[in-house]
């Protein structure tokens, strides 16, 4: 019976009960517990050994069971693991990928854009804030846009002329502030162009 013949629904699990059941009327030498989480797996291989089953085998995914001689035993591992499937690319997504897109689709982004003037070494133009992902309107963020020309000035005067640092000071300064005020963590991509 199941749900396309009859008015039942039919969990993935079998209870206990069920178990024991077929247990008895199969009487396995060897049980291989799979489906759930180890509590489930542990609980099985209890009620196997309940009904005189000679030998419980608990593995993992990636783990190698033989099966010699009526005996079942783990006899090592291979490399196993998520397969993350995006579009029609099978595997290329890393677990930052994921992360970042966790990020951008809880928290949403922020671009900040300075331009520095070579020159005299201090802002000439910016910040430019964008942010998306959230209700957020360009025009609150103009209480931190001083902020952030007065700390990437103050970098500079520390002889912080590296834009990969003075980057960092932006993210450092608007992601402080949109935490404080917002109490969100954004993506922040902060952008030091020289010119």
């Amino acid at each position: 019976m199941h749900k396309g013949n009859a008015l039942v629904h039919v969990s993935g699990h079998a209870s206990a009960g069920e178990l024991l059941y077929c247990y008895n009327i199969v009487r396995p030498r060897n049980v291989l517990p799979v489906h759930g989480e180890i509590r489930h797996m542990l609980a099985n291989g209890a009620l196997a050994k309940e009904t005189g089953v000679e030998n419980v085998v608990y593995a993992e995914d990636g783990m190698v069971v033989d099966l010699v001689d009526g005996v079942a035993k783990v006899a090592g591992k291979v490399d196993a693991g998520y397969v993350f499937v995006d579009g029609q690319s099978i595997g290329d997504v890393t677990e930052t990928e994921l992360k970042d897109r966790r990020i951008l689709g809880e928290e949403g982004f922020i671009s900040v854009i300075v331009v520095v003037d070579s020159v005299s070494g201090k802002v000439s133009s910016g910040p430019e804030i964008h942010a998306r992902g959230h209700a957020w309107a360009d025009s609150d963020f103009e209480e931190i846009k001083q902020p952030i020309v007065d700390a990437v000035n103050r970098s500079i005067e520390e002889g912080n002329t590296d834009t990969y640092q003075l980057q960092q000071t932006v993210r450092r300064t608007i992601g402080r502030w949109v935490s404080n005020t917002h109490r969100r963590r954004p993506m922040i991509i902060p952008v030091v162009v020289e010119a």
